[in-house]
């Protein structure tokens, strides 16, 4: 919803694929995606490239540099996901 911060909807579409390039520059990146109006920040990496603890640290670098390089009401909510998933099937 553009018109919930009178916001024009450039502005409000510049502001999301800005959120998205920035997490989808740093290594291991698979997919990012701007929800909730921009308010949450959903990284979905690599689970072989990245471990849990390279996760946390790519969260907080990522936060940070939101924080330094763009402006935004409120605060912006970044989720790492690290998902591995094996299936087998027994005949």
């Amino acid at each position: 919803r553009p018109g919930a911060r009178k916001d024009s909807y450039e502005n409000y579409v510049k502001r999301l694929t800005d959120l998205e390039a920035i997490a989808n520059s740093y290594a291991g990146v698979q997919k990012t995606y701007a929800i909730q109006g921009g308010r949450e920040l959903r990284v979905f990496v690599e689970p072989t490239e990245l471990d849990d603890l390279a996760c946390q640290k790519l969260a907080r670098d990522i936060a940070n540099r939101m924080e330094n390089e763009l402006k935004f009401p409120g605060e912006i909510r970044v989720h790492v996901v690290r998902d591995f998933r094996v299936i087998e099937y027994a005949r």
